[in-house]
């Protein structure tokens, strides 16, 4: 199991390099985390380190946003926070989503939990403290 310390927001660009350097070859990244935890916040900082340039937010009501990385690539960010059946998941493609081999950024997993891949790397975002997480995958 590998852990990265996350000490405060001005930690994140740090945090999120070792993320990208120690999440080995998996395409479908799943968030677990209580509300608050930072799982937007963190996912950000991966964009930003990946060299999005879109503004980076919650897909809560839309379910996935598309950015594109400095090669011009997709990246998908998905909330399911709000999703009620899977077959509200199955609606948007997730499938082919997930198997576009383009990096998926999971928010609220557990709400389609049925639905990610066997490979999925599953990652828990702990609250420490007011300023400190502890990400374990």
């Amino acid at each position: 199991m590998t852990e990265i310390i996350i000490n405060g927001t001005q930690d994140l660009p740090r945090a999120a390099r070792a993320f990208l350097a120690h999440k080995g070859t998996a395409n479908v990244v799943a968030f677990y985390g209580a509300m608050g935890a930072g799982k937007t916040t963190f996912i950000t900082a991966v964009c930003e380190v990946l060299g999005v340039r879109d503004v980076v937010c919650s897909p809560t009501f839309t379910i996935v946003n598309e950015y594109r990385d400095k090669a011009g690539e997709p990246v998908y960010h998905f909330d399911f926070y709000r999703i009620n059946k899977l077959s509200e998941a199955l609606d948007i493609g997730v499938f082919e989503y997930f198997d576009s081999g383009a990096l998926c950024l999971v928010e609220w997993p557990e709400m389609i939990e049925e639905l990610l891949p066997e490979d999925a790397l599953k990652v828990q975002i702990l609250v420490e403290d007011a300023e400190t997480r502890t990400l374990l995958f």
